[in-house]
């Protein structure tokens, strides 16, 4: 590297220490497509299994120091001794995400139901999350609904959103003052006509009528085809209203598949926003979660494979000449702007991201170093019996 590059790689290297990505329990159970779950050996079979797999994944890459939670699926009589459990395993409790899209009682919604009884088993259900939060340390409530409707006609749009308000208000009276309620978005599915929430302004509305520790999680996988992901980053930054992404990679709709692998670029346009925001460094208020599915991968590698795409472009975008590049846009001058970007994106960061990992006594290539470690080989051995977790458990 020429003594610029040098300058600007430790400029990049001082603010990436600062990324951390919070790894999703039930990527590592079982999952498949809408046809079949497919299990494979050494998939954990509680909690806690889970926890020590994602561990796993931060002791090798040193970049996922929280594990999220998903309620009921990670339900235990004793959330103190699991969240115990964690630290020893070197990481932490985080976000928990509620589920009110598995009961019988949510075929037709939850917290925008017309039926007053099940609104009050979905409110309830957030209150137990907000009870177990307290004992894990949890900062962040995330809420994601499959409220909606298939047919026209089906039910009141407008009152559905009207009782969807009142319900967040409800859950958001109980947030604690360090806590925060974070509501995602998306598109469609399971409902086909209208989802309750499904787009960024949606979600906008309601947390910015609940308050200032209510935000907008984006999941990069819940948009319509060709949507500028990016500009949606920049504007809810703008706002102050971005509070977490869930990382993921999509060809066509909710694919779930690890982040980076469809469109590395998109992936690259989404942290320089992130950072041109200043929603990655010391007390950003955005957090870095992955929501991903593996299917036929295996999980650790899948997980490994994922936290080290967002770090490597996280530090490509890290490298972008800022002073050029504004100066180029105020002059109009359109090839060398996009050409400052692009130089930004194709430069290969991987030989300085494995040094800057030696130097912090992690791996240098932590895919390789897993696969040599046994770990898979030991986990295959020794669970043996009981029931796999998977979507529902």
């Amino acid at each position: 590297m020429t003594d610029i590059a040098v300058a600007a790689w430790e400029t990049a290297a001082a603010t990436l220490e600062h990324l951390a990505i919070e790894l999703p329990s039930w990527a590592f159970g079982n999952s498949g497509t809408r046809f079949r779950v497919f299990g494979t050996p050494g998939t954990p079979r509680t909690p806690e299994e889970k926890i020590a797999d994602a561990a796993t994944v931060h002791r090798f890459t040193g970049l996922a120091p929280t594990v999220a939670l998903h309620i009921p699926w990670d339900t235990v009589e004793d959330f103190a001794a699991l969240r115990a459990f964690a630290e020893d395993h070197g990481v932490r409790l985080g976000t928990v995400n509620s589920n009110t899209f598995q009961d019988e009682a949510y075929k037709f919604g939850s917290l925008a139901s017309s039926d007053p009884a099940v609104r009050r088993q979905a409110i309830d259900h957030h209150f137990q999350c907000l009870d177990i939060m307290a004992v894990t340390g949890s900062r962040d409530l995330k809420i994601w609904l499959a409220d909606g409707t298939n047919y026209p006609g089906q039910d009141d749009i407008r009152r559905r959103q009207d009782t969807l308000a009142d319900s967040l208000a409800t859950i958001y009276e109980r947030i604690g003052p360090d806590q925060r309620l974070v509501l995602e978005y998306k598109l469609f599915e399971p409902a086909f006509y209208h989802t309750d929430v499904p787009d960024w302004g949606t979600a906008y509305v309601h947390v910015a009528a609940l308050g200032e520790r209510a935000v907008v999680c984006l999941d990069t996988g819940h948009h319509a085809p060709g949507t500028n992901i990016e500009f949606i980053v920049a504007q809810l930054l703008r706002l102050g209203k971005l509070g977490s992404f869930d990382f993921n990679s999509r060809f066509y709709a909710d694919d779930d598949l690890i982040v980076g692998a469809a469109d590395p670029f998109q992936l690259f346009r989404i942290l320089a926003e992130v950072i041109r925001g200043g929603g990655l460094g010391p007390g950003s208020p955005v957090a870095f979660m992955l929501d991903q599915c593996h299917n036929i991968e295996e999980k650790i590698p899948g997980q490994i494979r994922s936290v080290l795409n967002v770090q490597e472009m996280t530090a490509r975008a890290l490298l972008l000449d800022r002073d050029a590049l504004e100066l180029a846009q105020r002059e109009h001058d359109v090839l060398t702007a996009n050409g400052i970007v692009m130089d930004a994106f194709a430069t290969d960061v991987r030989p300085v991201l494995a040094a800057w990992r030696e130097e912090r006594g992690l791996p240098a290539d932590p895919m390789a170093a897993y696969r040599a470690s046994g770990y898979r080989e030991r986990i295959i051995a020794e669970r043996v019996g009981g029931a796999q977790a998977g979507w529902g458990a």
